[in-house]
């Protein structure tokens, strides 16, 4: 029954059209994954620069936030003086 249809012309026909068909289906899918998957590396390309930005901002957040860095600037800013040992007093509930 194979050997028929193959042996007909219009087996043929129908067979090499398939062919085709399959060959513009292999060309597109492959069309696909690359344009996919040059999408991803753009993605992570841009998930790394976006993870190094964040990592200088709390470096930089850190060093801003640092208590002797922030009592030096109360003190010269601010003219803020610690309050003598004397007046501080400790209040209990």
């Amino acid at each position: 029954m194979i050997r028929l249809f193959f042996s007909s012309p219009l087996g043929l026909v129908a067979c090499f059209l398939l062919v085709v068909v399959s060959a513009v289906a292999v060309v597109s899918e492959t069309h696909q994954t690359r344009m996919l998957f040059a999408m991803l590396q753009t993605q992570e390309s841009e998930r790394w620069q976006l993870q190094e930005e964040y990592s200088r901002l709390v470096l930089e957040y850190s060093t801003l936030s640092a208590p002797h860095r922030v009592s030096a600037i109360s003190r010269s800013s601010l003219t803020m003086t610690s309050p003598d040992t004397g007046t501080i007093r400790v209040v209990t509930e």
